[in-house]
């Protein structure tokens, strides 16, 4: 049977102005640089800024100028990006409710016998709900997580070892999202959602604030701009939460950014259609679990519905081939663990590369610069080996054996730590 075909569209309301002013009281970089000072004292998180990889080999075979992928697998023991949104959001809530407590301290457990009594809970479809159980275990809190049905039992105990609560649902993340709120009505909890509902915004843009942390740290570490930048989308958090920063930063000169989901949970895909934050046309039952949402976010539609330039929807068979290419690397290019959500970037540019009318459409050619994200590791390495064929450790292993054979003595000595960290963490997870 033919694979279904993927979907482009452009966004006729992006616009290329100087950062608009009513987007800075949602996200800027003022506040994100300050909540990744406050993030650099979590001990779970690496002290180092995660590799952003360069793909040279790849970036030939596609005919573009540059690839590159920041490796957000190795952002901590978490092994994802939500590492940087679910502690920042818990961090402010609890100075909010308890003003004399400090972030920093919050962060390294010296307040647990003040915080004991406050319970947190959240929707999550696995990364958002393990970054939130280990912040919350840090910080002194008690944790309630609510999964929906297809969350694999792997994702639930890798959820549960960081103390939190499992509540289980039938339905999907949007059920999900509402069963947690009717809990936190009916306990006195609070709920530390990504993703905004009505009368529901402060926390999910503090967690999106979260991960400009990941945006500077790649205006540090790349030579020059990136003119396009895939962004995988569940709800928009991410897209938001990077395209707002590089927007501030460049200007009008700012990359194109596109956005990349599964075809039956295309709810970005469909609100650019519509022109506001909208549902899914599909079941939402993707293979890309962190991307399977029902509904965009209203508050990440305010940027992102100015900010992407196009939408694209991709098939589950795509991002496993786009795994598969990055587990295996090349002579160029060093081998990347990168999940299901993970490689979703990737997958959007191999299906517009493709096609060269998409490739015109969005203006992808010889000179241009692509940046990708890897938003996760093998966060469920049963699925991972699965999927891949081969098991996240084995990839690590590939990756210590293509840096020890680079020929640049210089960049051995900054990659191999890296490399180092995520061996020690898959041993660990």
């Amino acid at each position: 049977m033919k694979a279904p075909q993927a979907m482009l569209t452009h966004n006729s309301n992006a616009i290329r102005t100087a950062y608009p002013e009513q987007l800075k009281a949602i996200l800027c970089i003022e506040t994100a640089t300050e909540t990744r000072d406050w993030l650099s004292h979590w001990p779970r998180l690496n002290p180092e800024p995660t590799p952003l990889w360069e793909l040279p080999g790849l970036a030939a075979q596609l005919g573009i100028a540059k690839l590159a992928i920041k490796d957000e697998s190795m952002r901590s023991e978490l092994g994802s990006f939500k590492a940087l949104g679910a502690p920042a959001a818990l961090v402010r809530l609890i100075t909010c409710l308890m003003p004399g407590l400090s972030p920093r301290g919050l962060l390294k457990g010296e307040y647990k016998k003040a915080v004991c009594r406050l319970t947190v809970v959240s929707a999550s479809a696995g990364n958002h709900g393990r970054a939130l159980a280990a912040a919350a275990q840090s910080i002194g809190c008690a944790c309630s997580i609510v999964l929906h049905a297809q969350v694999s039992a792997e994702r639930a105990a890798a959820i549960e070892a960081y103390g939190a609560r499992i509540v289980r649902i039938n339905g999907n993340y949007d059920d999900s999202v509402t069963e947690a709120a009717r809990l936190a009505s009916e306990n006195d909890w609070y709920v530390v959602s990504d993703t905004s509902y009505p009368c529901y915004e402060t926390i999910p843009r503090d967690v999106m604030q979260g991960y400009g942390t990941i945006a500077a740290e790649i205006v540090e570490q790349a030579e020059e701009p990136f003119t396009h930048v895939f962004l995988q989308s569940g709800v928009g958090g991410l897209a938001a939460g990077i395209a707002s920063y590089f927007w501030e930063y460049d200007g009008a000169a700012r990359a194109h950014f596109v956005s990349v989901e599964p075809m039956q949970a295309d709810c970005l895909y469909q609100s650019a259609l519509q022109g506001c934050a909208s549902q899914a046309s599909g079941d939402v039952d993707s293979l890309m679990a962190g991307l399977a949402c029902g509904k965009a976010s209203p508050l990440a539609w305010q940027i992102v519905g100015l900010a992407v330039d196009d939408f694209l929807t991709i098939a589950d068979e795509e991002v496993v081939s786009a795994m598969r290419l990055l587990a295996a690397g090349s002579e160029h290019d060093i081998p990347v663990v990168a999940g299901e959500s993970g490689a979703a970037g990737l997958a959007g540019l191999l299906s517009i590369a493709r096609t060269p009318a998409d490739s015109a459409s969005i203006g992808l050619g010889l000179g241009s610069r692509v940046l990708l994200i890897n938003t996760e590791g093998a966060t469920a390495p049963q699925v991972y080996q699965q999927l891949v064929n081969q098991s996240a450790e084995s990839v690590v292993e590939k990756q210590i054996n293509w840096l020890t054979n680079m020929a640049a003595p210089s960049a051995i000595g900054v990659q191999n730590d890296a490399c180092n960290v995520s061996r020690s963490r898959h041993r660990s997870s």
